[in-house]
């Protein structure tokens, strides 16, 4: 079993006080005030993981990092390739402290991670996603990990250009109230057409940005839950909406999002990456190991 981190941004923001348009933490690796803030922000996750005696998921800050989002703060092409390698030798320097760490290089949407805006085909999501994940390559990432994704097409992309560069690819999907991916599909549906699509070549699939309770009409039985090897789970329980027009943060109760972990290690017999998103700190991240580790 290996931890990940809790919410980077949500974290930076509502916590640390740190200002970052666009929801970007990738610029913050360009000064020494921003490496500062990152690395008080990964202080206790890393003395967490060394102090269970477990492996770590360390997250290149690089979520935002593409042309979309790059665009909207100023970056051009050669801005982003040089920002993704900062931030790929930024997280090198984290995971050199550590024992057992591996280096993740974090893809995030085209769109804003909540709602489906601009689809794209696999082709297209190929070509878009390909120069960050060359960049990402390139610096050292051990794998390629996109997050908080909304439809499969755009999932079938990244993990093809993922595999142009040698990246293994593990596909995190984001989910509704309901349990169903923000496109209508099923998370069983979107899992079965990435492999289908690409041979089963993703290393795995993941959920994240959501609640325990948002999955639980999600599990059907067959073969695709064992490719469900990672749950990053939002503190709060409220929909994608209503966390977007909060203007206060909803950290929700530690020690019961604890407690789901457990039922989720009885749901997904491949589960080996367990940590938070948006809203979680430390304090969660402890009481998910304290459940997820518990043998």
């Amino acid at each position: 079993m290996r931890l990940t981190d809790g919410g980077l941004e949500t974290s930076l923001i509502f916590r640390q006080g740190v200002d970052l348009p666009e929801f970007a933490a990738f610029p913050l690796v360009a000064t020494t005030s921003g490496r500062r803030e990152l690395r008080r922000y990964w202080a206790p996750y890393l003395a967490l993981a060394q102090e269970r005696g477990v492996g770590f998921v360390v997250d290149t800050p690089t979520w935002r990092a593409n042309a979309e989002w790059g665009t909207r703060l100023g970056y051009d092409a050669d801005a982003l390739r040089a920002v993704n390698i900062a931030a790929t030798q930024f997280t090198r320097s984290l995971a050199d402290e550590f024992d057992d760490a591996v280096v993740n290089g974090v893809v995030g949407p085209r769109g804003d991670g909540y709602v489906v805006a601009e689809r794209m085909s696999p082709d297209e999501a190929q070509r878009y996603h390909a120069p960050q994940l060359a960049a990402l390559a390139e610096a050292g990432v051990e794998q390629a990990n996109p997050l908080t994704l909304t439809y499969p097409d755009e999932a079938i992309g990244i993990v093809r250009a993922a595999a142009a560069v040698g990246l293994p690819c593990l596909v995190a999907f984001t989910v509704e109230t309901d349990g169903r991916l923000p496109d209508g599909q099923s998370l069983r549906a979107a899992v079965e057409a990435v492999d289908e699509a690409t041979d089963g070549v993703a290393a795995g699939f993941m959920v994240n940005c959501a609640h325990p309770t948002h999955l639980e009409s999600a599990w059907s039985d067959g073969p695709w839950l064992r490719r469900l090897i990672g749950v990053r789970a939002n503190a709060s329980s409220m929909s994608h909406e209503e966390l977007d027009a909060a203007d206060e943060l909803d950290d929700g109760d530690p020690l019961d999002l604890g407690r789901r972990y457990r039922q989720l290690r009885r749901v997904l017999p491949a589960l080996q990456i367990v940590g938070g998103c948006c809203g979680t700190d430390e304090r969660h991240v402890r009481a998910i190991a304290d459940a997820a580790l518990d043998d």
